[in-house]
């Protein structure tokens, strides 16, 4: 059990009654590997507290539920797409937890969103893809790991050799940054084993 896991259980008790300003959390991984899954479980501790929360994700995760925060285990919250970070701001309202999913997605301003919140006395909590498909700092996620007061990183299982997997490798066709998939488009690979795919990808064409 990491530090970070520690310290935002430790939040979850004492909650904004010792705290003038909020914080931003960030969890983060490769595809498969939980974060959608701890932030829901996050926002659902949050709910059961009685503390009001709202919970974003970007309009174009139509996956599992066009509205629903779904993980791959298929736990959902419901949420509220939106188009833009900024619309954000507009809807978080009263709420004293916001949770963000797929924070990839979003456009740069994503970043000065939270900081905004965090300083509204807010608990932010955002969860995203650190890599892309090419194992590149994704979106805004590498700048709101730097603004964040904790940063939970999770892995998947590496599915050629078993280790702990940080990369999402893309077994389709396709150029495109954004590519929305599941097992059949993507999985989970450590270090090594991605780095040999990508050879053999290179070599292969």
């Amino acid at each position: 059990m990491n530090i970070a896991y520690l310290q935002a259980m430790f939040l979850e008790y004492t909650g904004s009654k010792s705290h003038r300003y909020g914080w931003v959390e960030v969890v983060c991984g490769s595809m498969f590997s939980g974060k959608t899954e701890e932030l829901i479980r996050r926002m659902k501790r949050a709910q059961f507290a009685g503390q009001k929360v709202e919970i974003f994700k970007p309009v174009i995760d139509t996956r599992y539920d066009k509205e629903a925060v779904v993980s791959h285990d298929e736990n959902s919250i419901m949420s509220t797409p939106v188009e833009s970070s900024s619309n954000i701001l507009i809807l978080a309202n009263d709420a004293q937890v916001i949770g963000i999913d797929e924070a990839q997605f979003f456009d740069m301003e994503l970043v000065n969103v939270c900081n905004q919140l965090a300083n509204l006395g807010k608990r932010v909590i955002v969860a995203g893809l650190d890599m892309d498909y090419k194992g590149r700092p994704f979106g805004p996620m590498p700048n709101l790991m730097s603004i964040a007061e904790y940063v939970s990183k999770v892995h998947a299982i590496c599915m050629k050799c078993g280790s702990l997997a940080n990369h999402s490798h893309r077994v389709i066709e396709s150029e495109k940054l954004v590519e929305l998939g599941e097992t059949s488009e993507y999985e989970p690979l450590c270090r090594g084993c991605f780095m040999e795919s990508k050879e053999r990808q290179k070599y292969s064409r």
